[in-house]
C-alpha cells in the first residue's frame, strides 16, 4: 500500500521543522552545500581546540621550568668527616657551646679564646682593644670555617649560650669579661647590649632565665653571686641589660651552686646548694624583695610552700650533708627530676614534690655524671664514675627508675679524661662514650696522660667495648653531639696547653669514622658470640636521633 504526504521514521528528511508541509525532497546540490558548510565549521572548531590545548601545555611547561630554577630543591649540607682549626700563640678556656649559628639547621661550634688575630682582618687593634684580647668565635659545623668572631675586652670570666629559646630576647650568649656583661647574637656576633657588672659581686654561672619582670614583654635574667659571708641575686632586663630592682640577699652563708627549677604548678624556685643540703627559694619572694610589686604575675605553689621556713622562706628538698652537684635529668617531663651528688652518695629527687626517689652509695664521684638510655623503659639512666682507689675508677650506669646498677666496668683513671657522654639512637637506646684505660691495655699500674683512650658502649652488646686510638694532646673540653637533627653524630674536641699560651686545635671527628680502626675488647667471659667484624657493623648501622 502506498503512503504519501506523511513522514516516517525511516525517511526523516521529508518532515518539516515548523509543521509546514514539505512538498518535495531537497536536491542533491543543496544537500552537498549544507554538508560542506558543516564540515568547514567543525574543522575551524577543531583547530581552535588544538591551538588552545598546545597553548595551555606550553604555558604549564614554562611555569614548571621557571620555578625549577627560581625555587631549586634544597641541597643537603656537605660534611667533612673531620676538620681541624689551629690557632697559634693563643689561650682558651673550658667553654664549648653547640648552637645553630648559620640558620642552616646544622649545629655549629662556639668557643672563646684569647688571641691577637684569630682570623684575617679581625684584630684587637681594629676594635680599639689591647692585645691580646678575648674573642668569641663561631665556626661552621660542616667544615670548620669561621662564621664570625667578636673581640671583647679582657679578661674572660665565664660564658653561657642557649638563652634565646622562646624568650623574646634577640641574643643567645651572655659573657662576663673585664668588668662588663655582654649579650651577643649567635647568628651575627653582634653585641645586643653591654652593661657594667654590679660592683663588689663575683657572679657565677649558671645564668637563670626568668619570666618578664619589668613589663617589656622580653624574658629577663637573674645572676647569683656568693662570697664567704652571703649569697645575693640580681635581676637584669633581658632587653637592655639594665639592672631591675635592687640586689637581694638569698642566704647569709656561701652557697656552692644554684639552679632554677619550675614546679608542676608553674612556680619558679631558685635552688641553693648548701653545706647542709639542697633548698629552694620561691622566685616571687625574691622579686618582691627586689622591687615592690615585681612579683605580680609569678605563680605560687601551695604544696611547696607548706614546708617553707617561716623566717627564711627556704623549702628543704634534700638534707643530708653538703651537696656538691645538682643536675636536671633532662627528661621532657614537666618538671624534670633532679640528680644530686654528695660526698658519699648519688640521689634522685622528685621534681614535682621535694622528696627523694632513690639513693646510691658511692666512694667519691669523679667529675659530673651524665645521662642516657641503657634500657628501653624511656627513663634516662645515669652514668657515674666513682673513684675506688689505686688509680682506678668504676664506670657505672644506674637505672633511672630504681638507682640499681645496670652495667659497670673498672678503668684506670687516666689524667685529663673528659666526663662521660651519650648520644641517643632511633632504637630507643643510647651509645655511651667514656674515657680512661683498660688495665689489661696499660703498661703500668699508674696511668699517664698518654694512657688515655675513648670507649664506645653499645647496650645490645654490653659485654664488648670499642676502644679508639690514644689522644696525646691535652684536652681542654670535649662534647659528643649531633650536628644535625637525626644524623651525623660527632666528637668536638678543643685541645691545647693547660692555662698557658700555645697552639690550640679545635677539631671535629665523625663518631663512626674511628670504628673500622677501633679495637674490640671483650670485658666479660661468656659474652657476645658475634665476631669483631659483626660488632663493628652494628656500630656502623646505627642511626642517631634527638632526645
Amino acid at each position: 500500500m502506498e503512503t504519501t504526504g506523511s513522514a516516517t521514521e525511516g525517511d526523516p528528511l521529508k518532515s518539516g521543522e515548523d509543521g509546514a508541509e514539505t512538498g518535495t525532497a531537497p536536491s542533491a546540490a543543496e544537500l552537498k552545500k549544507k554538508s560542506y558548510k558543516e564540515v568547514i565549521g567543525l574543522t575551524k572548531l577543531t583547530h581552535w581546540r588544538t591551538g588552545f590545548f598546545f597553548f595551555s601545555l606550553f604555558l604549564c611547561l614554562t611555569i614548571v621550568f621557571a620555578f625549577s630554577f627560581i625555587l631549586p630543591c634544597p641541597v643537603r649540607p656537605q660534611y667533612l668527616v673531620t676538620w681541624n682549626r689551629t690557632f697559634t700563640e693563643a689561650e682558651t678556656y673550658d667553654f664549648l657551646a653547640i648552637e645553630d649559628a648559620s640558620k642552616d639547621k646544622v649545629m655549629d661550634v662556639l668557643f672563646v679564646l684569647k688571641d691577637t688575630e684569630p682570623s684575617p682582618n679581625n684584630t684587637c687593634a681594629n676594635a680599639g682593644l689591647p692585645s691580646p684580647c678575648v674573642f668569641v668565635m663561631a665556626v661552621d659545623g660542616t667544615d670548620g670555617e669561621t662564621l664570625w668572631g667578636r673581640p671583647l675586652a679582657p679578661e674572660f670570666h665565664w660564658a653561657q649560650c642557649g638563652l634565646d629559646d622562646e624568650t623574646g630576647r634577640t641574643w643567645d650568649c651572655l659573657l662576663s669579661h673585664s668588668d662588663q656583661l655582654t649579650a651577643v647574637d649567635k647568628f651575627t656576633g653582634e653585641i645586643r647590649w653591654q652593661q657594667p657588672q654590679p660592683p663588689g659581686l663575683r657572679i657565677t654561672v649558671p645564668v637563670l632565665s626568668v619570666p618578664d619582670l619589668d613589663g617589656d614583654k622580653v624574658s629577663d635574667v637573674a645572676l647569683v653571686a656568693s662570697d664567704d659571708t652571703q649569697t645575693q641575686l640580681v635581676f637584669f632586663s633581658g632587653k637592655t641589660g639594665e639592672q631591675v630592682g635592687s640586689s637581694v640577699v638569698l642566704d647569709s652563708t656561701k652557697t656552692a651552686n644554684h639552679l632554677l627549677h619550675r614546679t608542676a604548678a608553674g612556680s619558679y624556685y631558685v635552688l641553693l646548694q648548701k653545706d647542709t643540703g639542697l633548698y629552694g627559694l620561691a622566685l616571687w619572694r625574691i622579686a618582691a624583695k627586689a622591687k615592690a610589686g615585681m612579683e605580680q604575675g609569678l605563680k605560687k605553689d601551695k604544696d611547696w610552700e607548706k614546708t617553707a621556713n617561716a623566717t627564711s622562706g627556704l623549702v628543704p628538698m634534700f638534707e643530708s650533708g653538703s651537696v656538691r652537684q645538682v643536675l636536671r635529668t633532662g627528661e621532657t617531663g614537666d618538671p624534670p627530676n633532679l640528680l644530686l651528688v654528695t660526698g658519699n652518695e648519688v640521689a634522685l629527687v622528685d621534681g614535682k614534690h621535694p622528696k627523694t626517689l632513690w639513693r646510691f652509695n658511692t666512694s667519691s664521684v669523679l667529675g659530673e655524671p651524665s645521662f642516657g638510655h641503657f634500657n628501653k623503659d624511656e627513663v634516662l639512666d645515669v652514668v657515674v664514675e666513682d673513684d675506688i682507689g689505686n688509680y682506678t675508677k668504676r664506670v657505672m650506669i644506674l637505672d633511672g627508675k630504681s638507682g640499681g646498677v645496670l652495667w659497670e666496668v673498672d678503668l684506670l683513671a687516666s689524667p685529663n679524661s673528659p666526663r662521660p657522654s651519650a648520644i641517643h639512637t632511633t632504637n630507643s637506646f643510647s651509645i655511651f662514650v667514656f674515657w680512661g684505660m683498660m688495665r689489661s691495655e696499660a703498661n703500668s699500674s699508674e696511668p699517664l696522660e698518654s694512657d688515655r683512650r675513648s670507649y664506645l658502649l653499645h647496650p645490645l652488646y654490653s659485654n664488648v667495648l670499642l676502644q679508639s686510638t690514644s689522644f696525646l694532646e691535652h684536652i681542654i673540653t670535649f662534647k659528643a653531639t649531633l650536628l644535625e637533627g637525626g644524623r651525623h653524630a660527632a666528637y668536638i674536641l678543643l685541645t691545647g696547653p693547660e692555662e698557658s699560651e700555645g697552639t690550640l686545635v679545635l677539631s671535629k671527628r665523625k663518631l663512626k669514622h674511628d670504628v673500622p680502626n677501633s679495637k674490640v675488647l671483650r670485658i666479660a667471659t661468656g659474652g657476645s658470640s658475634e665476631s669483631n667484624e659483626d660488632i663493628k657493623v652494628a656500630f656502623n648501622r646505627l642511626r642517631f636521633s634527638d632526645w
